[in-house]
């Protein structure tokens, strides 16, 4: 079991779950695609969401209630609309070669 990161983390990536993830499993995914996909405007020029690695989660919830959009749920609890996204989390951290999940690791340090 994991947390997922969804929808409403598009054009925000407000990054206090990253603050508070006792195992830096969130990474930066900069990809443009998924503002157009799903019709939400970056932050400026801050692209993508940030998403969680699944098989780096250890599904401890500390993320879930700071974040101030409510964009992350336990994957089994994902609404229907948004099931899409546990995909998505598992595909894209799941492609990073190692050097790129290293650049885009996202921890308090690094915000």
């Amino acid at each position: 079991m994991a947390y997922i990161v969804t929808l409403t983390c598009l054009g925000t990536k407000d990054r206090s779950c990253c603050e508070v993830c006792p195992v830096d499993c969130f990474y930066n995914i900069k990809k443009k695609k998924y503002n157009d996909k799903f019709g939400k405007p970056a932050a400026g020029e801050d692209y993508g969401m940030l998403m969680i690695h699944p098989d780096e989660c250890i599904n401890c919830g500390a993320c879930e209630t700071e974040c101030p959009v409510q964009a992350i749920y336990e994957d089994s609890g994902v609404p229907d609309e948004l099931k899409e996204f546990v995909a998505i989390n598992m595909e894209e951290t799941s492609s990073l070669s190692d050097e790129e999940l290293d650049a885009s690791r996202c921890t308090s340090k690094s915000n």
